[in-house]
C-alpha cells in the first residue's frame, strides 16, 4: 500500500479515534485520495462575532417586556465594547450608533426620556460607544504589530532553517518543522543538509532550552555543521568540530547556559554511489529506515555517547556506524517531539508502530502524513517542537525514468 492510503489502514478509522487503533499498518479499506488536515468550520468564531448583535437584541427585548423603570443598560454598554476587538472601526462605530438609537427609541416609547436617570444612562452608553472606537483603533495597531512580528519570525526561520532543496546529491530530500507553541515558528530544534565531496551529510538536533538563547545556539550549530561538512574528511571529525563550536559558544555565555548547555544530535553521511549510510549519534533519538516494501527498522546507536556540548564530562571517541541504505529506502531523522507527543490518555506516539507496513514514494509525502498523524494523536496540542528530515535513495528505475525525461 502507498502513502495515499496510509490513514485508511485501520479499517476506516482515523488515528486518534476512541476505537482501538493499531496504527497505520492494518488492512486498508477505501483509502482517501490524499492526506490533508481535516477542515474545521469556525462556528465559535462566527458566534463570537455575533455577540454584539445578540446583546443589542436581548437588551431591546428586555426593555420591551419589563416595566418601564427596569433597564438593560449593562447590555447596551457591553455591545460596543465587545465589537471593538472584533469589528472594523466602521463596524464598531455603527454598533455604538445602533445602541444609542435603540436606547433613545425605547426611552421615548416608555415616556421616561425626561428623567434624570434615563439621561444619565444615555450619556453613559454614548460615552462607552465613543470609547469603543478608540479601543478599536488601539487593537488594530496592536494587530498590525503582531503581524509584523509574525513576518519577522518567518524570516528568521527561513534564515536559520532554510528549506532544503528537493534533490541534493542525487537524493530526494524533505524537511518539516512543527512548533508546539501556537504562532511560533522556530525554537530549539534544527536540521540541515549539506552536499560535500564525500557525500551528502545531514544533521537533526535539539538544543536544550527555549527562547532566543536556543535560537542562537541553533544558528551556531548549523553554521558550524555546514562549514565542517564541507571541510572534514570523516563524519566523526564533523561531530568533534561541532563539539568545539559549542564549547566556544558556552564560554561567551553567562549563567547556567555556560555550564549546562548541550545539544542532542544525530549526524548522517550518504556517500555518493554507495548504498550505505553512516551515522554518529550524540544522545539523540535513533533514525528510522523505511524500506521500499514497507519494512521499518530503527538504527539505534551501538555505543552510547553524550550530547554535543558536554565534552568536559568525559572523552569518548566518536565512531560512525554503517548500515545498508538500498534504493527505494527512506531515512527518517526526527527530534523527540515526535516520540513524546501524547494523546488524551497520556500515551506516547510510537512512530515505529504507526509507520510499519506503509510505503511512501516521496519523502515529502511521508512527512506530511506523519505530521498529520501526530497532530491527530495529540489532538493538536503537542508538548514540544518537532523537526523531521527524510531522505530517499532513488531506485535504478527512478534514475532511468529521469534520464528518459
Amino acid at each position: 500500500m502507498d502513502d495515499e492510503g496510509a490513514y485508511a489502514r485501520a479499517g476506516g478509522r482515523l488515528p486518534g479515534d476512541p476505537a482501538p487503533d493499531p496504527g497505520l499498518g492494518t488492512e486498508a479499506t477505501a483509502p482517501p485520495t490524499q492526506v490533508e488536515r481535516a477542515p474545521r468550520t469556525p462556528y465559535g468564531r462566527r458566534l463570537v462575532r455575533l455577540l454584539p448583535v445578540l446583546l443589542i437584541v436581548v437588551a431591546i427585548l428586555y426593555d420591551i417586556f419589563t416595566p418601564r423603570y427596569f433597564t438593560a443598560g449593562p447590555l447596551y454598554t457591553a455591545a460596543p465594547l465587545v465589537a471593538a476587538p472584533l469589528y472594523s472601526r466602521r463596524g464598531t462605530a455603527l454598533t455604538g450608533v445602533a445602541v444609542v438609537a435603540a436606547v433613545v427609541g425605547l426611552q421615548l416609547s416608555k415616556g421616561v426620556a425626561h428623567y434624570v436617570d434615563s439621561l444619565t444612562e444615555l450619556i453613559t452608553i454614548a460615552t462607552v460607544a465613543a470609547l469603543a472606537v478608540f479601543v478599536n483603533a488601539f487593537v488594530r495597531r496592536t494587530g498590525e504589530r503582531l503581524v509584523s512580528v509574525r513576518e519577522i519570525a518567518e524570516a528568521a526561520q527561513r534564515a536559520v532553517l532554510p528549506e532544503p532543496a528537493e534533490r541534493i546529491g542525487g537524493f530526494e530530500i524533505a524537511a518539516c518543522y512543527e512548533a508546539a507553541q501556537a504562532d511560533a515558528f522556530i525554537g530549539g530544534d534544527l536540521y540541515a543538509v549539506q552536499d560535500s565531496a564525500r557525500g551528502v551529510r545531514l544533521i537533526v538536533g535539539d538544543v536544550r532550552g527555549k527562547g532566543m538563547g536556543a535560537v542562537a545556539a541553533v544558528a551556531v550549530v548549523i553554521g558550524a555543521f555546514r562549514e565542517a561538512a564541507e571541510q572534514e574528511a570523516t563524519l566523526e571529525a564533523v561531530a568533534q568540530r561541532l563539539e568545539r563550536a559549542l564549547a566556544r559558544e558556552g564560554t561567551r555565555r553567562n549563567g547556567l547556559d555556560a555550564f549546562e548547555g548541550f545539544t542532542t544530535a544525530v549526524l548522517a553521511e550518504l556517500p555518493h554511489g554507495d548504498g550505505v549510510v553512516r551515522i554518529v549519534n550524540r544522545g539523540h533519538p535513533p533514525p528510522l529506515l523505511l524500506y521500499a516494501d514497507g519494512t521499518l527498522r530503527p538504527l539505534p546507536a551501538r555505543e552510547s555517547a553524550l550530547p554535543l556540548g558536554m565534552g568536559e564530562l568525559g572523552v569518548w571517541p566518536d565512531r560512525a556506524q554503517e548500515d545498508a541504505f538500498p534504493g527505494g529506502a527512506t531515512l527518517l531523522l526526527h527530534t523527540d517531539g515526535l516520540s513524546e507527543a501524547r494523546d488524551a490518555r497520556g500515551e506516547f506516539y510510537d512512530p515505529h508502530a504507526r509507520l510499519a507496513g506503509c510505503v511512501f514514494r516521496h519523502p515529502g509525502k511521508l512527512l506530511a502524513a506523519l505530521a498529520e498523524d501526530v497532530r491527530r494523536h495529540s489532538g493538536g496540542g503537542m508538548a514540544d517542537d518537532m523537526a523531521l528530515l527524510a531522505v530517499r535513495r532513488p531506485t535504478r528505475e527512478d534514475l532511468d525514468h529521469c534520464h528518459e525525461r
